[in-house]
């Protein structure tokens, strides 16, 4: 942790000790981040702060992750298996010729010969392995996580790859694949991965964390609630968009995307990748241009569109509905907050989109591409025929689209959806 200089809350200023074990800011209950100290990471790990494209995992940022892998005591407790340093595809789409624009699609869930990959087959693990790694580095022994179900199986993992014991609260409706990974850990390591189903949703499960794991010694690591270390994982999206690829690698140049197009319920991965470019700007390695950041979420769940449609500094609440995307059906964050202040100073905008437009997308770009993508991610490009009409695309931009998990999580809810099976 050399390079991190304190904890800061960002919406009142307050700041704690950056090796502080907490969770919600003293000062006004929300969420708090890790500052770097730039001008260290400048003088000890260079101009681009130790950047080592050779490591095909999110560790090649080495002193710009609060972990540095560089770093000898840092190194003995990350616990990496892979993850991260996913491709940007090119991606041809009738709606990229239709907008004059360059599509890339983040690749979260699978595989691809010569970049790393997430072990779960989901972005979780960005955050997930930061979250353990750190755990271990300040000595705590017990975690628990409300989750929708990617989280659970992330943090099931690496805990049990750490040597941590993990509580995993999430809802009987999980769908089958995640419930099933985590159920398995759980009845093959019983002493240090549990499992406890509540009905309901991520809401319901946060109570139960709250209400009998934390008492018992439990740390939450509920989304936005542990001092920004699923931030940090996660920054390394961002990290990777704007990282020298293809004809500005020799030159080491690094660029961010015009567009981002990101999938959200908590928003972890909004608040991540506006870090990440705000440490890059400080490093001197970008300027001061921001991509247009969109959020896109379910209709039956909207706290971040309807937040930003009214002009409301923070979200109201309101029951979830259900959806196909378990993923955005997020009905409250505290960090929801930061998520909106970002969307409207980076330009972008917060939009919804229907479960019968994300059968759509899956099916369709399935029979025409046979790529495959989960159901949050398909909401990215189902989203499109909106975007367009906002004009929140211009000619000639750069837009990634994030595909954040494998669909196999998600089968058989969605087997139908892919004729020829996939």
């Amino acid at each position: 942790m050399r390079f991190v200089s304190h904890l800061a809350c960002p919406t009142c200023g307050a700041t704690y000790p950056k090796d502080r074990v907490m969770n919600l800011c003293e000062a006004d209950g929300r969420p708090v981040q890790m500052i770097l100290d730039i001008d260290r990471i400048k003088a000890e790990r260079g101009p681009d702060g130790g950047w080592d494209p050779s490591r095909k995992s999110l560790w090649r940022f080495g002193g710009l992750l609060p972990l540095d892998i560089a770093d000898g005591e840092d190194a003995r407790s990350i616990v990496s298996l892979g993850e991260g340093n996913t491709p940007s595809l090119a991606y041809d789409h009738p709606w990229s010729e239709r907008l004059k624009c360059r599509f890339e699609v983040k690749d979260e869930g699978r595989p691809h010969p010569g970049f790393g990959a997430n072990p779960t087959l989901s972005f979780k693990d960005r955050g997930m392995v930061m979250t353990v790694s750190m755990a271990r580095a300040l000595g705590l022994s017990k975690l628990a996580v409300p989750t929708q179900g990617n989280a659970g199986d992330s943090l099931a993992t690496y805990a049990r790859a750490a040597g941590i014991e993990a509580a995993i609260v999430m809802s009987p409706d999980t769908d089958r694949p995640v419930l099933g990974n985590v159920a398995a850990l759980a009845t093959l390591y019983p002493e240090s991965i549990h499992l406890e189903l509540v009905a309901g949703t991520i809401i319901e499960s946060a109570a139960r964390v709250r209400d009998h794991y934390v008492p018992q010694g439990y740390f939450s690591v509920a989304t936005f609630r542990e001092p920004g270390w699923r931030t940090e994982g996660k920054k390394t999206l961002g990290l990777e968009m704007a990282e020298p690829q293809g004809d500005r690698l020799a030159s080491r140049t690094w660029s961010v995307p015009d567009v981002i197009i990101y999938p959200t319920g908590g928003g972890t991965g909004v608040v991540g990748m506006a870090k990440a470019f705000d440490e890059l700007e400080a490093l001197g390695l970008i300027g001061s241009k921001r991509p247009r950041m969109v959020c896109v979420q379910s209709v039956v769940t909207t706290p971040i569109v309807r937040a930003f449609q009214s002009g409301d500094r923070d979200i109201t609440a309101r029951d979830p509905g259900s959806t196909l995307a378990t993923g955005l059906n997020v009905a409250s964050n505290v960090g929801h907050i930061n998520v909106l202040k970002i969307i409207r100073e980076s330009g972008g905008c917060a939009v919804a989109v229907t479960d019968d437009a994300i059968r759509q997308v899956i099916r369709d770009e399935w029979r025409e591409r046979r790529f495959a993508w989960s159901p949050e991610g398909a909401a990215t490009l189902a989203s499109l025929p909106e975007l367009a009409d906002l004009g929140m695309i211009h000619d000639g931009d750069r837009v990634v689209l994030v595909n954040t998990a494998s669909p196999e999580k998600y089968l058989p809810t969605t087997r139908e959806l892919f004729d020829g099976g996939l």
